[in-house]
């Protein structure tokens, strides 16, 4: 067998390679280091492309919903996370481990973590943060110097002569660590002081970092082995001075982050082989097509299906052939080998013989700052979709107790308009929005927050009487949507939808709300409700891929 190829950098770029697929990976690198935004002029600036250049790619990486197009400003959006996704899904740790990492996060009341060598650095794949006002801030696919982490120096154990010239050619390139986006730039830590970690990490089995990243944060590492005896993935608690000092956080936590480490090893080496699924032929690259014929020049294919290459990994394991790729993006073979070897090329996939890997480096494809993006800001900009199409004002809300809370909205410009704002509670039986939620709960949960909840009537037709209530929610667990005439407000009606998580509960809902005067009930369900489902779809899809290795907040 071959040995493992990875692109060093500043190598010559094959003949092969697809220029505008290294064209669009620029871009959307820029963005992430910009922590997702960027105007097109900052992005011509940025990577040097031609203002031409530029918003071809952008304008194709917008038809694929990799980013968003908003007057002169281009954002990344979630569905880019399915990149990343593809690697974490082939390296199967997260999906593996998650559990057990949020498990011990709220056991220990610390935040925890698990990363992966990138090179001689290291990247997050999995983090359980606590809620404090000093609190980590480190994302998903963050990159951190090896010689500034705990995690650094267990990589580090398994070093050869080749990786640590790797780590010194680095060291000498970027001295005050400035491509370390996600930290205060500092002096790298001397070389000797590294090598002595190092040494002392490969003697104890565990690593100490004290406050190397900044002043007052503390983290403890220990390595997760695969069975062959390397390490897979480094486990690691971080705290603070205010809350443990370096000796206290060593003795106090040592023993139980160790257990751990062993109950998750026998978690990856017992798991059943992955990559069973199947691809669909050619259902990758059909997308690209249609938007080609549809664009024409303006639409760069290439770019678009070489980063269909990277999606075709995941669930079908962490090593796939040129022919896999090929069948399961629907490319020809002179396509997908084109594109595996410009991703080699820029460091994004690793070969080894005939079997292609993807890398850490995928997730600096813009999922550090999208792992932090919110319900709220997923949906915003399709409810200003919905309320430029439907003329009137469109919500999102959730459940608070026995009450909806809005937390996005879209208003339109109407000398009558329904004037709320974000924060507003409403109980949530007189809402639309609130009956979608409560037809969804589990009949226990449902009847424990009926007891409790005070029907008030609070307009002319409010239903007051509990039966009748349960009636209603029946029938709007039955057909997917309620509707609710003059029941908060003389005057005001509303139509709201579910919009429901990977697991399908319903975690929030969006509604249309108008005077009554202005559509009749019928125009509601025939014209409004299917808009609101495809809205409401739209926001499941990119929430569904961000909540996938990541924790979707509300707000």
């Amino acid at each position: 067998m071959s040995p493992t190829r990875t692109a060093q950098p500043g190598t010559q770029v094959p003949a092969e390679a697809v220029a505008p697929l290294m064209r669009g990976i620029a871009v959307l690198r820029r963005l992430t280091d910009a922590d997702g935004t960027l105007s097109l002029s900052e992005l011509e600036r940025a990577t040097g492309l031609a203002r031409s250049t530029v918003d071809r790619v952008t304008l194709t990486l917008a038809r694929t919903g990799y980013v968003r197009v908003d007057g002169k400003a281009v954002t990344l959006a979630p569905r880019l996370m399915e990149l990343g996704n593809a690697y974490l899904s082939s390296i199967r740790i997260p999906g593996l481990l998650g559990d057990g990492v949020d498990a011990l996060a709220d056991e220990l009341d610390e935040s925890v973590s698990l990363a992966v060598p990138d090179r001689g650095d290291v990247r997050f794949v999995h983090q359980a943060t606590r809620r404090r006002a000093m609190s980590l801030s480190f994302r998903i696919g963050d990159l951190l110097p090896a010689e500034r982490t705990a995690p650094g120096a267990l990589f580090a154990t398994g070093w050869g002569p080749a990786e640590w010239q790797v780590w010194e050619e680095r060291r000498l390139s970027d001295p005050e660590g400035s491509g370390f986006p996600s930290l205060p730039p500092a002096p790298c830590p001397a070389d000797g002081d590294f090598r002595e970690r190092v040494d002392v990490a490969r003697t104890e089995g565990c690593a100490l970092d004290d406050q190397l990243i900044e002043p007052g944060l503390l983290a403890l590492a220990v390595p997760l082995r695969d069975p062959a005896g390397g390490i897979a993935c480094v486990l690691s608690v971080v705290s603070h001075t205010s809350r443990h000092t370096a000796q206290d956080l060593r003795v106090s936590l040592l023993p139980r982050l160790r257990d751990a480490a062993s109950a998750m090893e026998r978690r990856l080496r017992d798991a059943p082989p992955g990559g069973a699924v199947a691809a669909a032929p050619g259902a990758l690259a059909s997308s690209t097509a249609a938007s080609k014929q549809e664009l024409g020049r303006e639409f760069v294919e290439s770019l678009a299906r070489g980063l269909t290459v990277i999606t075709a990994f995941g669930d079908r394991g962490a090593a796939l052939t040129l022919s896999a790729v090929a069948h399961a993006t629907g490319l020809s073979r002179a396509s997908a080998r084109r594109a595996l070897i410009t991703l080699e090329h820029l460091g994004y996939v690793t070969v080894d013989g005939r079997d292609h890997r993807l890398t850490p480096r995928v997730l600096a494809l813009g999922y550090p700052p999208l792992s932090r993006t919110t319900l709220s800001r997923i949906a915003e900009p399709h409810l200003a979709a919905l309320a430029g199409r439907i003329q009137d004002s469109a919500s999102l809300a959730v459940l608070v107790d026995d009450a909806v809370q809005y937390v996005a909205r879209a208003a339109t410009r109407r000398i009558m308009n329904v004037n709320i704002t974000v924060g507003t509670r409403f109980p949530a039986y007189a809402t639309s929005l609130g009956r979608v939620l409560l037809a969804d709960l589990p009949p226990a949960a449902l009847g424990s927050l009926l007891d409790h909840a005070e029907l008030r009537p609070l307009a002319p037709h409010t239903l007051t009487r509990r039966t009748e209530l349960e009636d209603v929610l029946r029938g709007v667990r039955a057909d997917g949507y309620a509707l609710v005439d003059e029941e908060l407000e003389a005057g005001l009606r509303s139509i709201a939808v579910p919009v429901r998580d990977r697991a399908g509960g319903a975690v929030a809902s969006i509604n249309i709300a108008m005077h009554s005067s202005s559509r009749t009930i019928e125009e509601c369900l025939e014209r409004v409700l299917p808009q609101l489902r495809l809205t409401a779809g739209n926001i499941e899809s990119e929430l569904h891929t961000a909540a996938r290795f990541s924790r979707v907040a509300v707000m």
